[in-house]
This record gives structure tokens, C-alpha cells and sequence, in this order.
């Protein structure tokens, strides 16, 4: 533990290590700042040889002033939506081809290179080459118009 206090960046490196460690645990992103702002004291302190007490005030300071501009900078933001794992929900919007002319409103269609069951909203018929827009997923079946 001696060792620690007379190597300051060798002591601040752990400390960025345990909030990395935290952070991954958590996934929070509050944690990062704090991590990184251990590693700039650590270089600040081995660099210009700070004593313990002015590295925690360092520390302290860099950690407020990393957070709050990372808040500026950096916002979160509400996933609006659905499940954000559920790749089925994003092709919802997405742009694709029917492959087939439908029949009874049921047909195949492409939508980013991948084949996929579909019915036609509404009345009316699609043939094979028309563009189309994904309305909705339900389970492997897709929900189209003609575009």
C-alpha cells in the first residue's frame, strides 16, 4: 500500500481501474467521467509531484467538470420506441421490393437483402418489382403498402 502513495500514478490507475469496473458492472455511463478523471490526475501528480490532499481536490474538480460537460456535450437521449432489441420493430419504415406478384394480398418481399413473408394493407394488388414500405412486424410476417 506504501508503494501506492509514493507512485501517484501508479495509485490513480487503480482507482480509474475500480470505476471502470463499476461502470462495466453498471452500465450507468456516470462513471466514465470519474474514470477518466482519475487517469488525468494520475499524470497531473506524477507529472508536477502534487501531494495526496491536492490530488483529491484535482480529482474532485477534474470529476465535476467532466461530468457537467459531458452532460453538455454529450446528452442522453429517451429511446422512443419499442424494444431497442428487437430487431423486427426496425424495419418498420424501412424500404423494400415485392419479389412476387401477391396473391389474396399475401406475398414475398425484400427489405435490406432479406427475404420475408408479407401482406399487402389494405385492398389493391402489388406485382413483382414494386417498391414498397414496411407498416408493421407481426412475428415473421411483415406489413406492407405499395410506395
Amino acid at each position: 500500500m506504501e508503494w501506492l502513495l509514493q507512485n501517484p500514478l501508479a495509485l490513480w490507475l487503480v482507482v480509474a481501474g475500480i470505476l471502470l469496473a463499476f461502470e462495466v458492472g453498471t452500465g450507468s455511463g456516470w462513471l466514465l467521467w470519474p474514470t477518466g478523471s482519475a487517469v488525468l490526475t494520475g499524470l497531473a501528480a506524477s507529472v508536477f509531484q502534487i501531494d495526496l490532499q491536492m490530488q483529491l481536490v484535482i480529482f474532485a474538480l477534474l470529476t465535476i467538470g467532466t461530468t457537467l460537460a459531458g452532460r453538455q456535450f454529450f446528452p442522453r437521449t429517451a429511446f422512443v420506441g419499442g424494444d431497442i432489441n428487437d430487431n423486427m420493430a426496425r424495419l418498420a419504415g424501412l424500404e423494400g421490393v415485392a419479389i412476387e406478384t401477391f396473391q389474396a394480398g399475401e406475398g414475398r418481399v425484400t427489405v435490406e437483402g432479406q427475404e420475408w413473408a408479407a401482406e399487402l394493407e389494405g385492398d389493391g394488388t402489388l406485382i413483382a418489382g414494386a417498391r414498397i414500405v414496411v407498416v408493421d412486424v407481426g412475428g415473421s410476417r411483415l406489413t406492407v403498402r405499395a410506395r
